[in-house]
C-alpha cells in the first residue's frame, strides 16, 4: 500500500520541523531532508494538529497524485475537512490526482483566540499590491514566504535580504505589520523529479500547476494561530473566465481553513489590467511614488528586461502610468526590442501568459497610442496569433528529454544525475513563478 507518514514533529519557538517517511514507490519523490519551516513569531504553543499543517499541505498532493495514503498523529478536524474539499478540486482539474485517504490517531477542534487580524501573502508585485489596495482599510499584514522563488539556500540570502526590506519598508509607509516565513518546501521533496513525471500533465512546473494555492497557505498555519489571524488572502493570478489548470484558483484556495482561519482567492472579478487600473487609480490619488516589484530575475529591483518586466510596463502604460517611475526603465525603443524577443521564443511562456497578452490586447484596442513606436507595437500585437508566440516558445528539448529519462531511471542512476535535473527545474521555475 502507498504511504506517507508525518512523523518527529516539534516545535520550538519560531522552528518547526518534522520527518516524512514513505513507502519504497514514492521514495523518488521525498529526499532525506527533514522538512522546516521557520516564522518571526513563536509557534511553541500551537497544537500538534495545527503544526501539521504546513508538512500536509506539501505532501498530501504528491500522495493524492499517486492513490497514497497519508499517516499523521494529530490533525486539526477543520483541516482535514479542508483537504477533503482541496483534493475533490484537483481530481476535477487533473486526471493524475487518483485520491488517497488522509488518517490521523486524533483529531481536535482547539479554540484559539482571535484578533480580528488579517492576514495577504505580499511580494509587491501587481497582483498582491491590487490585493493590498483593495484591503487597504483592514491593514493587512503582509506575510512572505522564502522556499519558492527565493530558495533557502545561502546563495540566495541576498534576494531574501533584499524582499525583507523591501516589504518591511512598505509595511512601514502604510501602516501595516510583517510576517516573515522560511521554509524548505521545494527541496525536502524532490521537485526535479515531479517535474519529470507530471510536467507532461501540467502548463508550469509542479508547485505552480498544482501545489502552491494549498501550499503557501498551508505554511502559515501555525503563525496564523500563533497570532490569532482570522483571515488570510492570497491574490489571485489568473481571473473569472479563464479555466485553467492552477494551482491556485478559488475553488481550491477558498476551500483551505483551519480552526480559526479562513482562506480566501482574492481580486479573481479583476483581470491582470483591471488590476494595474485599481494600482494606478491608487497611485495617482494616494500614492505616486508606489514601485512594484514583478521581475523574474531580480528582487532588488526590475530587470526591465524580462518577459514579465516588459508585459508590466506595457501595462502601466495602458493603466495611464509612466512606468520609469514606478520601478521600469521602459522606453519606446523597448516596444521593438519586445517584439523580438516574443517572436524569436526568447521566453518559456505558458497559457498563462497568453491569457495575459490577450488581455493586453483587449486594453490595445481601446487605447489610441501617443508615439510611432508605441502605433507600431499595438499595430502588431492586434494581428498576431498568440498561439504560435506559445508555440515557439517551449523549452529546450534537451530539458524534455531529460524529463523523460527521469521517469524511469532507477533511483540509484537518478540520484547520481541529481544536480543535472536541479538545474532544469530551475530554468523552468524561474519564468513560471508568479506574484
Amino acid at each position: 500500500m502507498s504511504s506517507l507518514i508525518i512523523d518527529r514533529l516539534s516545535a520550538t519557538d519560531g522552528t518547526l520541523e518534522c520527518s516524512v517517511r514513505c513507502s519504497g514507490d514514492l521514495e523518488r519523490f521525498v529526499t532525506d531532508e527533514p522538512f522546516r519551516t521557520s516564522y518571526d513569531v513563536s509557534i511553541a504553543d500551537v497544537p500538534a494538529g495545527v503544526l501539521a499543517i504546513p508538512v500536509l499541505a506539501q505532501v498530501c498532493p504528491v500522495a493524492w497524485a499517486n492513490g497514497a495514503d497519508v499517516y499523521v498523529d494529530e490533525v486539526d478536524a477543520t483541516f482535514a475537512r479542508a483537504l477533503a474539499d482541496v483534493r475533490e478540486s484537483l481530481s476535477e482539474m487533473y486526471d493524475f490526482i487518483d485520491g488517497g485517504t488522509l488518517y490521523a490517531r486524533r483529531t481536535i477542534e482547539p479554540d484559539p483566540g482571535t484578533s480580528g487580524e488579517h492576514g495577504l501573502l505580499f511580494t509587491g508585485g501587481v497582483d498582491s499590491t491590487c490585493s493590498y489596495v483593495r484591503h487597504r482599510a483592514e491593514s493587512p499584514t503582509l506575510i512572505s514566504v522564502r522556499g519558492w522563488t527565493i530558495t533557502p539556500d545561502a546563495s540566495d540570502d541576498d534576494k531574501w535580504d533584499a524582499l525583507r526590506t523591501r516589504v518591511s519598508r512598505f509595511a512601514d509607509d502604510h501602516d501595516c505589520e510583517t510576517a516573515f516565513v522560511e521554509s524548505n518546501m521545494l527541496s525536502f521533496l524532490d521537485h526535479p523529479m515531479l517535474l519529470a513525471h507530471y510536467k507532461r500533465y501540467v502548463d508550469g512546473g509542479w508547485y505552480s500547476s498544482v501545489g502552491h494555492g494549498l501550499g503557501l497557505l498551508g505554511l502559515c498555519a501555525p503563525m496564523a494561530y500563533a497570532r490569532g489571524m482570522d483571515d488570510l488572502s492570497v491574490a489571485a493570478t489568473h481571473w473569472d473566465g479563464i479555466d485553467l489548470e492552477w494551482g491556485s484558483r478559488p475553488d481550491i484556495d477558498e476551500h483551505v481553513r483551519w480552526t480559526g482561519t479562513q482562506c480566501h482567492h482574492d481580486a479573481y472579478d479583476l483581470t491582470r489590467q483591471e488590476r494595474l487600473d485599481v494600482i494606478a487609480e491608487y497611485v495617482r490619488n494616494e500614492d505616486p511614488t508606489l514601485q512594484l516589484q514583478t521581475c523574474n530575475d531580480r528582487m532588488d529591483g526590475n530587470c526591465g528586461e524580462c518577459e514579465k518586466c516588459y508585459r508590466t510596463a506595457v501595462g502601466l502604460r495602458l493603466s495611464g502610468l509612466e512606468p520609469s517611475d514606478h520601478g521600469y526603465p521602459f522606453a519606446d525603443s523597448d516596444y521593438a526590442r519586445l517584439r523580438r524577443s516574443l517572436e524569436g521564443g526568447d521566453w518559456v511562456l505558458g497559457q498563462d501568459e497568453r491569457h495575459m497578452w490577450a488581455d493586453i490586447r483587449d486594453r490595445v484596442r481601446e487605447t489610441e497610442p501617443v508615439t510611432p513606436a508605441e502605433r507600431a507595437f499595438f499595430e502588431w500585437l492586434e494581428g498576431v496569433d498568440l498561439d504560435e508566440l506559445i508555440s515557439v516558445s517551449d523549452p529546450p528539448l534537451s530539458h524534455r528529454l531529460l524529463r523523460a529519462g527521469a521517469r524511469n531511471a532507477p533511483n540509484a542512476l537518478y540520484n547520481a544525475a541529481y544536480p543535472a535535473w536541479i538545474a532544469a527545474k530551475t530554468g523552468v521555475r524561474r519564468v513560471r513563478s508568479d506574484r
